[in-house]
């Protein structure tokens, strides 16, 4: 065999081995979390650790929507690419079919999403583990869809936990304890007034809570899964529960921004509307790790995940701040 017909085949298969190793790589990144306590939900969960010179300083869950991979979801979102860029630690619990033959976390069930019990002690649990592993003080989280719905219940349930919050196309807690009611939540949006949800909330509180993390929530305009309304009154529920009045909205292109900010003119929440888009969580491929288009990931004007970062100010030039 002519020499140069060797060394072609040998540079094939060094080329073949590095695709190989770098196809291979994101999935590496990812740890399985072992033995982090009581798991009534009976969830898994994994979680990224960027390479970085510091060790990082905080940690986002993010929670999955229907018939969703976490992994995958926080690839094609962005939110790993913005771990590794802004060196943040990524949690992300996994739903199983067994539990739900969609893969939706039971943000409906009386039986997941009461304090200290089923699919929310399985995540409280997971973040505690992870934060006492890692010497982590800091943490924020983040769902769409099923799992906005369930970002929504845990804010409510463990405020202490977190020092901020996202919702993606995601449902107010209490608005369901059971399939039919969630059904209706669903289509209709709440039975209940923002007042009134933000009343059952103080109701299930047994301490006073004095910080209710800020709160960022997205929605479709045009979303037939999720009626709208659901994002409209989550907003408004945290508006009461944070004690704010007044509010400010601004439109722009494809979007529809309301703030409410406190006495000193901080951010505390922000509703995002964004126009012609349906039930999906939005990127923008232009950005850099603006995200990829995938099943209920769809482009738009604004990339949720960069949204949320800003919104939290965890980007790599405040988080030496924390």
């Amino acid at each position: 065999m002519p020499l140069t017909k060797i060394r072609f085949k040998k540079a094939s298969f060094l080329v073949f081995i590095i695709t190989l190793i770098t196809s291979n790589s994101c999935f590496a990144n990812f740890k399985n979390l072992e033995k982090f306590g009581d798991n009534p939900g009976e969830l898994t969960a994994s979680y990224f650790k960027p390479q970085a010179k510091t060790a990082p300083q905080t940690i986002v869950v993010l929670l999955h929507g229907c018939t969703q991979n976490a992994e995958q979801f926080a690839k094609n979102t962005g939110f790993m690419d913005l771990a590794q860029q802004h060196n943040f630690i990524l949690l992300l619990p996994q739903q199983s079919k067994k539990n739900n033959i969609k893969g939706c976390f039971n943000w409906f069930s009386i039986t997941d999403n009461a304090k200290e019990a089923g699919e929310l002690l399985s995540i409280k649990n997971m973040l505690l583990t992870l934060k006492q592993q890692l010497a982590i003080k800091t943490s924020y989280i983040a769902g769409f869809s099923a799992g906005g719905a369930m970002t929504a219940a845990l804010l409510v349930h463990y405020p202490e936990l977190f020092n901020g919050g996202a919702v993606v196309g995601g449902i107010p807690y209490p608005c369901a304890d059971g399939l039919i009611k969630a059904i209706a939540c669903m289509r209709n949006g709440p039975a209940q007034s923002a007042n009134k949800l933000a009343e059952l909330v103080k109701n299930k509180q047994t301490n006073t809570v004095n910080h209710w993390p800020n709160l960022l929530v997205i929605t479709g305009d045009n979303d037939k899964i999720v009626n709208p309304k659901n994002g409209r009154y989550l907003a408004q529920q945290w508006q009461q529960l944070k004690g704010l009045s007044k509010s400010e909205t601004h439109k722009k292109e494809h979007l529809t921004t309301t703030l409410w900010r406190n006495n000193q003119q901080q951010l505390q929440i922000e509703l995002i509307e964004i126009a012609n888009i349906g039930h999906a969580f939005s990127v923008n491929p232009k950005l850099k790790n603006g995200g990829k288009v995938a099943s209920f990931i769809n482009k738009a004007s604004i990339s949720s995940a960069i949204k949320i970062i800003d919104f939290w100010e965890i980007t790599s030039k405040n988080i030496i701040k924390q």
